[in-house]
């Protein structure tokens, strides 16, 4: 068992009368009967709410998704995707793959100008950035084969919230006023500034309700509807139109053609604990995996958390996931033969910890394989739920870029993501600036883009006893690693590994990036002494979610981080 300070603190539980209890910061909210961690609480309470009503995790996660598209648009979507991870109580493992695919005529050089230059427009900005949605076709899948409760029934709150309103917050005043300047500057923008600003182009107060009827109508049909109120008709049309007048490449085929797919995700083990992650064209359970086996060998608690021996061994085991990550790993569809199995094997990670001087840091070499790590914007969201089953989901999904490309379709009321900016965007150039040309993840035509998207489960003796995941980006798959190594080797309860400080390596650049103000100038001498250069500090790293289920007390604890705006933990 994992040792749980949780209980010498002060926790309060509200049972009974009070329905629920909610967490967000150093101490971790304890239940006995379900739980819902996300970014949120007003989805939070959501899919505490179908929890409540006898839904089991995957219907809770459904709702919370749907949920967090009306109120977390910076990155809850139907206009992105991502990826489920589920552990059942009964022992069923599976994943649920929903990244988004590029179009039909999507090419391979289509990110360069004229010239033949990457254009950042082209990658991030217009909606040539656009993939092929995937959120309701994964959603809809789980629910087809995991779910208990009617569809309607989970989707209808979030059509409540987007036809009713709920207070605009603080966070969202950044984006109003971007908004109301991107307009100025170009008309695409008039849609959205017709979903998020008031009649006239008025700004909203915080405090005041905001109303999404054109959302709240596109959730209607998806809840009548299905995955067909999205692929098909009306929505369907909206995108299709809306691509056409603005340059745009996703067709109604290309919608009607899309398809989720379930799929094993990678599994590992760790110091006695089954570890389940999501399998590409995600390279967060791989990288991860690898990490773990790496530092198995290592008595990481004896070093001491966050020592300068610590850090450089957990730099050194980061910098050779990340280069397997950029050689190896895209879509499987297009990458028949990527050795998934070699790359979390046991052998294959002491052949890498061979390697690791102890005394001196390695110096990362692309001249192999000619690559640099691509940018991943940090706004991404992730979700954990435990039911009273002992269920378990771990979701995570996203727009990519904070509030995607700023685009809402004409009439349907949501953010399109800009996902295509994923993809290597140019055959075999590699410049300092981040772009690589590596083979696996370059454009084609149905292909879906790498992720570092890391949802995981963590299992004992059959039982799942951790979701954990992050947003962040390139990050993701370092933060749900540091936490687990908090509670596995640090013995923290999941609050405190939540909120322990962070760092990131990725290979390339050679430069590793600590969360400001935590870290002495002694350790970070120390850490620079092996070799180690620093690169900018950064305000936060990640808002990890998490759920710990401690089967011989038979309670849940879950820990929202409080790097999280408006995050909450809650249960019942």
């Amino acid at each position: 068992m994992l040792l749980h300070r949780s209980l010498a603190l002060l926790v309060f539980v509200f049972l009974g009368s009070v329905p629920s209890a909610a967490q967000h910061g150093r101490q971790p909210v304890a239940a006995e009967n379900g739980m819902v961690v996300s970014t949120q609480y007003l989805a939070s309470e959501v899919g505490r709410d179908i929890l409540m009503q006898g839904g089991n995790a995957v219907d809770a996660a459904i709702a919370t998704a749907f949920a967090l598209a009306v109120v977390h648009p910076a990155a809850g979507n139907i206009g992105g995707g991502g990826f489920l991870v589920y552990h059942g109580a009964d022992g069923e493992v599976t994943a649920f793959n929903f990244r988004e695919k590029a179009p039909g005529s999507a090419t391979e050089n289509m990110m360069l100008d004229e010239a033949g230059n990457i254009d950042s427009r082209n990658r991030h900005v217009n909606l040539l950035s656009t993939g092929v949605p995937g959120t309701v076709a994964g959603l809809f899948l789980a629910h087809e084969r995991l779910g208990s409760l009617p569809w309607a029934m989970l989707v209808q709150p979030a059509v409540r919230l987007a036809e009713e309103g709920f207070p605009f917050t603080r966070n969202l005043e950044g984006f109003q006023q971007d908004v109301l300047q991107g307009a100025a500057r170009d008309p695409i923008y008039e849609s959205t500034k017709r979903a998020f600003l008031k009649a006239g182009g008025v700004p909203h107060a915080v405090g005041e309700p905001l109303v999404q009827a054109d959302l709240a109508s596109t959730l209607k049909r998806i809840r009548d509807h299905g995955r067909d109120g999205f692929y098909e008709g009306e929505t369907a049309r909206l995108i299709a139109e809306f691509m056409r007048e603005w340059g745009g490449l996703i067709t109604e085929a290309d919608l009607a053609a899309y398809e989720a797919e379930e799929q094993a995700p990678v599994h590992g083990t760790y110091r006695g604990y089954d570890v389940y992650s999501m399998s590409p064209p995600s390279s967060g359970g791989i990288a991860v995996i690898t990490m773990l086996n790496i530092l198995e060998a290592f008595d990481l608690a004896d070093m001491g958390h966050n020592s300068a021996a610590y850090l450089h061994v957990l730099t050194e085991a980061m910098r050779r996931a990340y280069a397997d990550r950029a050689q190896f790993v895209g879509d499987p569809r297009f990458n028949p033969d990527m050795p998934v199995e070699w790359l979390i094997s046991k052998e294959h990670a002491a052949d890498l910890r061979a390697s690791i001087d102890m005394d001196q840091a390695s110096e990362s070499d692309s001249s192999s394989f000619n690559g640099l790590e691509p940018y991943e914007s940090e706004e991404t969201t992730h979700f954990s739920v435990v039911d009273a089953d002992g269920n378990m989901v771990s979701v995570t999904y996203t727009l990519e870029y904070g509030y995607g490309n700023s685009i809402v379709v004409e009439g349907a009321g949501f953010l399109l993501n800009n996902e295509m900016g994923d993809f290597n965007p140019k055959p075999g150039y590699t410049d300092r600036s981040g772009n690589i040309g590596t083979a696996p993840n370059l454009v084609a035509p149905g292909k879906r883009m790498l992720s570092s998207m890391t949802p995981t489960i963590m299992a004992r003796d059959g039982q799942p006893v951790l979701a954990i995941g992050s947003p962040g980006g390139r990050t993701i798959i370092n933060t749900v690693l540091q936490v687990i190594l908090n509670m596995v080797d640090h013995g923290m309860d999941v609050a405190e590994a939540v909120e322990a400080p962070r760092f990131h390596h990725q290979w390339l650049p050679d430069k590793a990036r600590f969360e400001s103000g935590y870290f002495s100038t002694d350790t970070m001498e120390r850490y620079q002494a092996y070799g180690h250069a620093l690169g900018r500090e950064s305000g936060s790293q990640g808002r990890a979610m998490g759920i710990w289920v401690d089967h011989q007390r038979g309670l849940l604890y879950g820990a929202a981080d409080s790097r999280s705006y408006m995050g909450r933990a809650v249960g019942y």
